[in-house]
Order: C-alpha cells, then structure tokens, then sequence
C-alpha cells in the first residue's frame, strides 16, 4: 500500500509535473523518499528555499504549466514564502508542498513550529492543512485545480507523520482544460460604439495579450491606433508590430506616455498597469479582463469587458467602422522613432566606462532567436526594456509585479531546467546575484548552463535613483564587490570580466557561446541615469535638492560625474 507521500508525487508525475524544487528536512523525508522510488519526478536541489520558489514561478512562467516547490517544516517553507508571492502576482501556477510539525505536536510550541495556513494566506489562491491521510488525494485535487484555474499559488501544508501513512488511493490525472470567455452582446457593442466615435484611440496591451498577437494587429489597424505595451506586455505585444510606441510607466519611453496623455478614447487589453498618474485624465475607457475583479483598480472605465482578450478582440472587430483617420497613430509612430533613436544613441562604446545601454544592446544583438531573459529588478529591468528586441520566439520574465531583488538567478534555475538546450541568460543587479549567491552553485550541481550577466555598478543603483529624485543624498548603496568572476570560477563555473568597453563585444561573443554555466562581470557606469518617460515638477525639484545636498555634504565629484555622463539623457 502506498504512502500518502507516494501517492502525491503519483499523481503530479500522472499530471505532466515534471520537477520538484526544493531542499530536503526531515518533515519533507516521506516526500523525498517517494521521489527517490520514482525518478520520473525529478529532484531539483537548490541552495535556499526562496530559490527554489522562484525556480518555479520561472517555470510556470515559461511553460504556463503547474510548478511544485517544497520546503520542510518552519524555517524550511517560510523561507518559499517570497517567491511564491512572486508566482501569486505574476498569475502563474504553482503547487507548494509546506512540510509541517508532527500533528500531535501542533499548538504547543514545538521546535521549528509555525502556522503555515496563515502565513501562506495572502500569498495564495488556496491554503489548507491536510489533518490525516484520508484528506490527501481530495485536497491534493483541489489544490493542483486551484492553482492551474486561477493561475495562482496553492499551498498544501502536510505534518510529516501524514505524509508518511499509507492510503490505499490511486494516482490522479489533473490538467488545465482550454475555455473561452466573451462578454455579454450588451457590452460588446457598446465598447465598438464607443470606439467608432473616438477620434484619437490608444490601445494599453499587457500580458493578457498573451496568444492574441493577431487579433492585436488587427484592432489597432482598424482603429489606426497605437499601441502602448507595459512591462510584462512587452514579449507579446512587440514583436512584428507597426503600432508598438513602446512602453509607458516608470520605465517607459516618451512616446507611451504620450500616446496615453494625448488620447480621447482608450482601450485597454490584458492590463494591469498600476501606476495610476499615467493614464489618461480624460478619455472614455475601455478594459477588456479575463478577471472582472481587476477592471476599474487604476482608473475609472466607462466600459466592462469581463472576458479573454482574443475572444473579445474577434466579438469586437465587425462591429468596428474602418477607414479611419490615421493622423493620431502617425504623429505618435513618429515620436516613437525620434525617441528610439534618442535611446539607441546612447547604446554606444565609451572611452572611460561601460554603458549598460551598450551592454545590453550586445547581449540582444548576439543572443539566440529564441532566448530566454530574465533582469533582476532595478536597473536591469530598465536596459531590458529599453534594449532588448522581442521576435516572438524570444521570452522575457522577471520579478515585474512582485519586484524582488535577486529573481533572476533563481528564476534561471526553474527555466533552464525546464528547457535544457534553450538558451538563457539571467540579467543580475551585484545586489540581486549577492543576495542569493549560493545558486551558483545550484547551477553547477545539477549541470544548468545559465548565463548570468552581473550588471556590476557597486550601488544598489536603481535604489540610489529615487533617492536622487527625492531629494535626498544616496546612503547605504554602496556595495563592496568581489571579482564576480573570480567567485564563478571558484564554485566551478566559467568566469569572464570586462572593465573596458573596447574588450567587451569579442567578450559577450565568448560567454554566450561557452557551452556550460558562465558568469559574465560587468563594471558598468555607476552614474548612468535611468530617466523616467516624463519628469514630474517634484522630481526635479528632488534632483535640485540632491544637488545641492550632495555639493554640501562634500560629494560634489560625484555630481559632475552624474551631469557629464547623463548630459544627453537630460537634453
């Protein structure tokens, strides 16, 4: 007769699971036993817990499958806890095995015991404590349905005792099952009267646009509208696009912005885009949602479309008037292109640094067609939005909604697993890769060839930036950096650095092609500004402040080298 523990990872190798990520206890020993006898589930041991739930959003994130993690009892899952936050705000899905205490010992303060149900709560779609044996296979259902239907987090928390009873049930298939979703005729057509009478439409596309691409095309020729992409969008909405007018945001271009300020009707697309200054003041609202629940969180809309953006798109396109007037969309594709080329100028070699605009232009320009990027949040997720070119192979994913530090290592670790030839490189802030060191070494164990790219500017530089639009001189940024690649070559792993802009495109060229895990250490411009697309009367006033601050604090060096290498940036 099975054990309870045996029967889970039954049912997830019967459901198409592939891995589980995690590191062992003693309370995860039934679960880890049973994956030992069942080798088609593999074992992915990772350094730290919170690793090994980014690894699985990564996962999730690229395959759109069901991930597992696993941490043992206490400490062990509560370290899971960032990264399943991750997976739970980027709406991937995620099974997380939370090992817990012996259930006679529960509520009396046993070592390492904690209340897992309610510190997963908010980081979830479904948390319950399986009590006894009987409950497994029913909860184990409920919990894979959950997570696959809600593209969310769910969380099974399993005394060790339980997980190591016998149970005499057999193994479950559960899957995701395709649906459409169209709204009502009612709010169909009157979004299409809506935006037959708009004369200046914009449309918003965010990541549910996600396997709409031509549907996109389509509305935005029939409405002669641009289109603006948000961060998570970008994949999806950019690749083969003559209405792309780039993103709009904190890390936008000028063009998103406007194409959004100067708009009177606005249709929005899979989108959740939370900065609520951004949106337009004045202009009649359209948002299409697969979730009715997120319609209307950011701006007022004056029409609901509760249903899945391709479905919609296709109920909306015969009811659209054509021959339109195309003098809103050309005004803002040519201010695209004026601000593309302001930004590729920028893009360039230097004598005395290292732009990580000229880095990242490189790494996009030698990847492979259908690379796999991942930017730490910061600064590198500015460049990679800026910088690298979508073709609709390629896969961009991070941190983007959550916005942890140090995703994109670990992240790297669930998408290299899950596709062992695909090349991936993994865009690291020195914070981002320090924090979560040690999954260097998940790389070598378990043989990943992730590139990792160290953005190397000695600051938490992106934190360093907002301290600088608000006024205040930058404190407790400085970071006291190793040779990255050095600690790489330690730990078994190929090591490149490059301090000169002339060594760096032969070196890129080199590190993208070395067959195993490399590391690639970057020293990049420390003063480079990462400029939002429009500067608020209060963020100037703050980087007047900074200037002054920092000039009678005695660090006027530091603003001379902020003005020369920004200058073009600010002009």
């Amino acid at each position: 007769m099975p054990t309870v523990a045996r029967n889970i990872v039954d049912t997830l190798v019967a459901s198409g699971v592939k891995r589980v990520y995690g590191i062992p206890g003693d309370s995860l020993n039934g679960f880890t036993d049973a994956l030992r006898v069942n080798p088609q589930l593999e074992w992915v041991h990772v350094r730290h817990e919170e690793a090994a739930s980014f690894a699985a959003s990564g996962e999730a994130a690229l395959t759109g499958e069901l991930a597992v993690c696993a941490g043992s009892c206490g400490p062990g899952n509560l370290h899971l806890i960032n990264g399943l936050f991750d997976a739970q705000r980027s709406r991937v899905p995620v099974l997380a095995i939370a090992a817990q205490i012996p259930s006679d010992e529960i509520g009396s303060n046993y070592f390492q015991e904690t209340h897992p149900t309610e510190l997963f709560r908010d980081c979830s779609v479904y948390v319950e404590n399986v009590s006894s044996a009987e409950q497994m296979p029913r909860l184990l259902r409920i919990a894979m349905r959950e997570a696959i239907e809600k593209r969310g987090v769910a969380v099974l928390v399993i005394p060790g005792d339980v997980g190591l009873a016998d149970i005499d049930a057999a193994a479950e298939v559960v899957k995701a099952y395709p649906s459409h979703m169209i709204p009502a005729e009612s709010q169909v057509e009157a979004a299409a009267k809506a935006l037959n009478k708009g004369k200046k439409t914009t449309i918003l596309a965010g990541a549910g646009t996600e396997g709409a691409h031509d549907e996109l095309l389509a509305i935005a020729e029939k409405l002669q509208a641009p289109i603006v992409h948000t961060m998570r969008g970008k994949e999806f909405v950019e690749p083969d696009n003559p209405y792309d007018v780039g993103m709009t945001g904190l890390l936008g271009f000028s063009s998103g912005y406007a194409a959004l300020k100067d708009c009177d009707t606005l249709l929005m697309l899979g989108t959740d885009l939370p900065y609520q200054q951004f949106y337009p003041e004045d202009a009649t609202v359209i948002q299409v949602d697969v979730r009715g629940s997120q319609i209307g969180r950011r701006t007022k809309v004056d029409i609901p479309l509760v249903g899945t953006v391709a479905d919609t798109v296709e109920a909306l396109l015969p009811k659209i008037k054509a021959n339109r007037s195309s003098t809103h969309l050309n005004s803002l594709t040519k201010h695209y292109q004026r601000t593309r080329k302001d930004l590729d100028e920028l893009a360039t070699p230097s004598k005395r640094t290292i732009h990580p605009q000229y880095l990242t232009r490189l790494l996009d320009e030698m990847a492979d067609d259908d690379a796999v990027f991942i930017p730490d949040v910061g600064s590198p997720v500015v460049w990679a939005a800026r910088y690298l070119t979508m073709n609709g192979k390629r896969r961009l994913i991070g941190s983007f909604s959550h916005g942890s530090m140090a995703n994109a290592l670990s992240q790297s670790v669930g998408v290299q697993s899950a596709f062992e030839d695909r090349q991936t490189i993994a865009l690291a802030g020195d914070g981002g890769l320090a924090m979560l060191l040690g999954e260097l070494i998940t790389l070598t164990q378990n043989k990943l060839p992730v590139k990792t790219v160290v953005y190397n500017n000695s600051s938490l530089n992106f934190v360093e930036l907002e301290m600088k639009a608000a006024g205040f001189v930058t404190f407790g940024t400085d970071l006291d950096n190793p040779d990255f690649s050095t600690i790489a070559e330690a730990v078994g792993i190929k090591g490149f650095r490059v301090e000169k802009s002339k060594d760096l495109p032969k070196v890129v060229k080199e590190f993208l092609a070395y067959p195993g895990p490399a590391v690639l250490d970057v020293v990049t411009e420390r003063q480079e500004l990462s400029m939002p697309p429009s500067i608020t009367v209060e963020q100037a006033k703050g980087f007047a402040l900074y200037a002054i601050r920092t000039v009678l604090s005695g660090k006027g060096d530091e603003l001379i080298d902020l003005a020369r290498t920004n200058i073009r940036q600010l002009f």
